[in-house]
């Protein structure tokens, strides 16, 4: 019993390193989006690439991060005989010392925190790309359509016509 004991702990420090780092990845997701909005709204082309492949970057090499977390669930799981779904931070909470389960609980408040700041985060930059992308639209189709508003006229005798006239313009790039 004590064996296992002691390689409960032996892995529940890992997992809490590999929580801190999680941790880290979130804060960082976050500081990214913020950088994204400011960027977009400065319409800064060459730093905007920047950021986005090095947020491509970090997002691959993050997926190791999280194989080895899942493993480690994984292993938990089989230690305490329980399947891989019900080994949650709640449940292993229930086999841990004090020390040690203070210390998930801790990081477990941070990292649904963090989580819940990163939906919003998330969500008010889906709704500045969602107003470009409308407002973009809505500049095309007045440039394009400009000369054809579909504004109807009326002659002195009351006969209806069409703007016929059309605007030309230069688009050199």
């Amino acid at each position: 019993m004590k064996t296992a004991t002691i390689e409960i702990e032996e892995k529940v420090d890992e997992l809490l390193v590999c929580l801190e780092a999680d941790v880290r990845h979130i804060q960082e997701s976050l500081s990214n989006l913020n950088e994204l909005r400011s960027l977009v709204i400065k319409r800064d082309d060459t730093a905007l690439e920047k950021l986005l492949e090095n947020i491509r970057a970090e997002s691959s090499r993050y997926a190791d991060h999280e194989s080895a977390r899942q493993s480690m669930r994984k292993e938990l799981a089989d230690i305490l005989c329980c399947s891989f779904e019900q080994m949650t931070l709640s449940a292993l909470k229930a086999y841990l010392p004090q020390a040690q389960r203070e210390q998930v609980a801790r990081v477990q408040r941070q990292l649904k925190a963090l989580t819940k700041e990163l939906k919003k985060e998330h969500l008010r930059t889906t709704l500045l790309l969602s107003e470009c992308a409308r407002f973009n639209s809505l500049l095309l189709r007045s440039i394009f359509d400009l000369g054809q508003t579909g504004a109807v006229y009326y002659n002195s005798n009351g006969a209806a016509r069409r703007q016929m006239d059309t605007a030309f313009m230069n688009l050199q790039l």
